[in-house]
């Protein structure tokens, strides 16, 4: 598929936005981040649905996704897995977007395999150390929007703020977000008031 850098710019910020949050874009969203008009964006878009690499449900918002067959430069790597921000493990904060990657290969000179629902998270804070999680840490995680009892998540709070705890279901239809740390309390919220985004597969930590 012949696409010129400013669609891949594009396509990228899409799949790693939706990978953050669950949902896409608006394109309001995509042109402050790319400072651009609202117009551009909309013909770039356009033009993307039409090569084939881009999907939209007619008026839907937040609709748009990449195409399931379509790979980006960025994923030809099976051991580089998109770091896509930072990640609370005191009190949350405000889910902010970043766009890296940490290659396992280049980290560990080894092969291993990533899925395309594996991304990994820089973690800040010492509320999850009892799990042997530390400030510093990357937490690989799976894609996942539902967990069991004791599973340690990603979980985005009240729609913008981005945590890592243990998920507990608790009556009521509440969750409780169980910190790994005596020095923190728990967070005990309605369900449909958190949003789970993954679950923590794999800590790396370097020295």
């Amino acid at each position: 598929m012949n696409l010129t850098p400013k669609q891949l710019n594009i396509l990228t910020r899409i799949r790693d936005y939706r990978l953050t949050r669950g949902f896409s874009p608006t394109m309001q969203e995509l042109a402050k981040e790319l400072g651009v008009s609202k117009v551009t964006v909309f013909e770039h878009v356009e033009a993307l649905i039409k090569k084939g690499a881009l999907q939209r449900d007619a008026n839907k918002a937040r609709s748009l996704k990449l195409s399931p067959n379509l790979q980006l430069p960025d994923e030809s790597k099976n051991t580089r897995l998109p770091l896509v921000g930072t990640i609370a493990a005191g009190f949350p904060i405000e889910a902010v977007e970043q766009r890296e990657h940490l290659d396992l290969e280049e980290l560990f000179n080894v092969s291993s395999g990533a899925s395309d629902a594996t991304f990994v998270l820089r973690v800040r804070g010492d509320s999850m150390i009892d799990e042997q999680i530390r400030d510093g840490d990357f937490v690989v995680c799976q894609k996942r929007n539902t967990a069991r009892n004791g599973e340690t998540v990603v979980a985005i709070v009240d729609n913008d703020e981005a945590t890592l705890k243990l998920l507990y279901h608790e009556k009521g239809g509440q969750v409780r977000l169980q910190p790994a740390n005596d020095n923190y309390e728990p967070l005990i919220m309605d369900a449909n008031k958190v949003q789970i985004q993954g679950t923590v597969i794999g800590v790396i930590r370097t020295y």
